[in-house]
């Protein structure tokens, strides 16, 4: 039986472009893609994407904490046939051009280690400016160890402005062995938000405006949190501004060393 466990679109959120669902699959699922283009990321499983005339055997994956997986983009205006097993996460963003459908292996996924100590945490960057070609999607994931805290300093990205840029943005989060996480979310007195949830596997955090940090991972529970952005302005990047109350915090890194458990499984 198939069915999608979470829809997010601009509309349930009340923006403009950034939207999300999680395809729960077994057997075959026939979907339109709107006027939102469209990634078909394998969370667990594996699957083949039809569309376009186009067929694409995604190997996936076993779980988000074992490797790095690959993926498919789905233009605008498509109607596309996903057949297989697993849970697929569908990030997408509004778009007025089309673009061609194609294949993201996962060998062409760049994957980085940012912070150190206990603000160590490894990014699976697989649509970004610098690694994938689309026009207003950005989508990458972040992988946390138990006890470390990531998306750290807080930033924040909501508006135009030079070193910035102005985004919509879901967390996804998956927690490992059952356990919890928190992500706090927080404004400006121009535009105040006031944020601190506890998350748990399929949880989501929606994030318009204000500075967002960090994402806690509980000790003894490994964080994932997949991040879908989309934004009006006419420059697909993602450009933020550290909270500079905490911006301080990244220089403490240098003199510590990269949490030893990472990277997880897979990564390169």
């Amino acid at each position: 039986m198939n069915q999608f466990s979470l829809v997010i679109t601009p509309e349930s959120a009340g923006w403009g472009y950034s939207g999300l669902r999680v395809l729960e699959l077994d057997g075959t699922e026939t979907f339109s893609t709107g006027d939102a283009e469209t990634l078909v990321l394998p969370l667990s499983g594996s699957c083949t994407v039809s569309v376009d005339d186009e067929t694409f055997e995604l190997t996936g994956r076993t779980g988000v904490f074992d490797a790095v997986t690959d993926f498919a983009y789905l233009p605008r205006d498509a109607e596309a046939t996903v057949t297989g097993q697993g849970r697929f996460a569908l990030p997408s963003a509004k778009t007025s051009k089309r673009l061609p459908a194609r294949y993201g292996p996962a060998k062409g996924v760049p994957t980085e280690l940012r912070g150190a100590g206990n603000c160590s945490r490894q990014v699976n960057n697989y649509c970004l400016p610098h690694t994938f070609d689309a026009d207003q999607l950005l989508v990458c994931e972040v992988l946390t160890p138990g006890g470390n805290w990531s998306s750290y300093p807080p930033h924040k990205h909501d508006e135009a402005r030079e070193g910035e840029s102005e985004l919509e943005e879901i967390y996804y989060f998956e927690v490992a062995g059952g356990g919890m996480g928190y992500q706090r979310v927080y404004g400006t007195a121009e535009r105040p938000i006031d944020v601190l949830e506890e998350v748990r596997s399929g949880d989501v955090v929606l994030i318009p405006h204000g500075w967002h940090g960090p994402s806690m991972a509980a000790p003894g529970y490994d964080l994932y949190y997949l991040n879908v952005m989309a934004g009006p302005g006419p420059e697909r990047a993602w450009l933020i501004c550290d909270d500079p109350a905490h911006a301080w915090v990244r220089q403490t890194w240098e003199s510590q060393d990269v949490d030893p458990r990472l990277p997880f499984g897979g990564a390169r």
